[in-house]
C-alpha cells in the first residue's frame, strides 16, 4: 500500500510588488538561489520565481507571484502569518543579526522559541519571516547552502523552518491538522501548538497561534499558501481519493511540470500537497538555474507573446 504520510514543509508561496526588489533581497541580502523565473501558471502576465538551495531541493524554496498593481496586504488572523528559514546554527544567527544591520533589514534581534534559537525580520514589503538555529536539530535533512553565494556556506540559508499560521479557530484547525494530515503536537503553551510533519524538525514543523484579532488581508506582502511534501505521483492521487472520501473541496491533481500539486483550503488557509519531482533541473543546467525565464512544455509555443508581457529583469549571474 502507498505511503500516504507527508515528507514535511515544501515550499511556501508570497506575494510581492516588485520582483526585482524581491530578487535582490532574497539573492543578494539573504543568500539564497534563484533556481527559476517563470510566469504564475494561472496568470501568465506575471513572474512567478523560486529561490531555494544551491540544486532547488524540494522543502528549501520560497517563492513569488509578482502582482505589481495588487494592494497592499495587511497581517492579522487566519493566515499564514510567518515564514523561517534554516541556517546550520546559532552563530550563523549572530552572522544575519550583523548582515542586517549592515544592510539595514528591519529585525527583532535574536530570540528564544520552543527551546531554539530564532531572529525575525521583515522584507521591505512587510513581508514577515525569521530565521531558526538547527543547532541541536533532528528531524527532516536540509538541503545544500548556495555554492556561489554572497553568505559562507557554514552560516547560508538551506531550508525553510516552521510555518505559523495564525486562526481564531484554533482548536477546530489543529484538529484537522492532526486527523486530516496526520501531524503531531510535539509542544503547547497557552494558545499556541508546535506539530511535527513527518520527520518533525525544523524542517517539518507547523506553529499554530489562537489570534483572536481581526482577520488579514490578501495583498502584496501576505503569504499566498502552503504546501507540504508528498513522495509521487501515486501518493497524490491516494490524497486526492481521501479528500474525496471525506467530503473536502479539492482542485485535482494539477500538473505544474516540476512538480504536481493538489490543493485545497482548510477554512482561511489555503493547503497545497506537492511532489518532491521532477524538480527544477529538468529543463535548466546547473550552472545558469534561474538565469533565463523558464517555461513549461505547454506554455512554450507562447513564449514570444508571455516575453512581451512580463517586464525582464537581468538574473544573469555566471558571466
Amino acid at each position: 500500500m502507498t505511503n500516504e504520510n507527508l515528507l514535511g514543509i515544501h515550499h511556501v508561496t508570497a506575494m510581492t510588488d516588485d520582483a526585482v526588489r524581491n530578487y535582490e533581497f532574497f539573492t543578494n541580502v539573504l543568500g539564497m538561489r534563484l533556481v527559476k523565473k517563470t510566469v504564475n501558471q494561472d496568470d501568465i502576465h506575471t513572474y512567478h520565481t523560486f529561490f531555494a538551495d544551491d540544486v532547488g531541493s524540494p522543502g528549501t524554496d520560497m517563492t513569488f507571484f509578482d502582482f505589481p498593481n495588487n494592494p497592499k496586504g495587511s497581517p492579522g488572523s487566519n493566515s499564514i502569518y510567518r515564514t523561517a528559514f534554516r541556517v546550520p546554527d546559532d552563530a550563523a544567527l549572530e552572522y544575519y543579526r550583523n548582515r542586517f544591520d549592515e544592510f539595514e533589514v528591519k529585525h527583532d534581534g535574536i530570540q528564544d522559541l520552543f527551546d531554539k534559537k530564532v531572529l525575525p525580520f521583515e522584507e521591505a514589503d512587510g513581508q514577515k519571516y525569521q530565521l531558526v538555529s538547527d543547532e541541536n536539530n533532528t528531524g527532516v535533512a536540509p538541503g545544500k547552502p548556495w555554492k556561489n553565494g554572497p553568505v559562507p556556506e557554514d552560516k547560508a540559508i538551506y531550508g525553510l523552518g516552521p510555518i505559523e499560521i495564525h486562526v481564531s479557530y484554533y482548536d477546530d484547525f489543529k484538529q484537522v491538522l492532526m486527523d486530516v494530515y496526520g501531524m503531531k503536537p510535539v509542544a503547547e503553551e497557552a494558545y499556541v501548538t508546535l506539530l511535527d510533519v513527518g520527520e518533525g524538525g525544523n524542517g517539518g514543523q507547523v506553529i499554530l497561534r489562537k489570534d483572536e484579532s481581526a482577520s488579514a488581508r490578501q495583498g502584496y506582502g501576505e503569504v499566498h499558501h502552503v504546501s507540504f511534501r508528498v513522495a509521487d505521483h501515486d501518493v497524490i492521487k491516494k490524497w486526492e481519493e481521501k479528500y474525496n472520501e471525506r467530503g473536502m473541496r479539492h482542485s485535482g491533481n494539477v500538473d505544474r511540470f516540476y512538480f504536481e500539486a493538489l490543493y485545497t483550503r482548510i477554512g482561511h488557509i489555503l493547503i497545497e500537497l506537492s511532489t518532491d519531482g521532477p524538480g527544477f533541473m529538468d529543463d535548466e543546467p546547473y550552472e545558469t538555474l534561474g538565469e533565463s525565464l523558464a517555461l513549461p512544455p505547454f506554455l512554450e509555443e507562447r513564449r514570444e507573446y508571455i516575453e512581451a508581457q512580463v517586464r525582464p529583469f537581468d538574473t544573469t549571474r555566471s558571466k
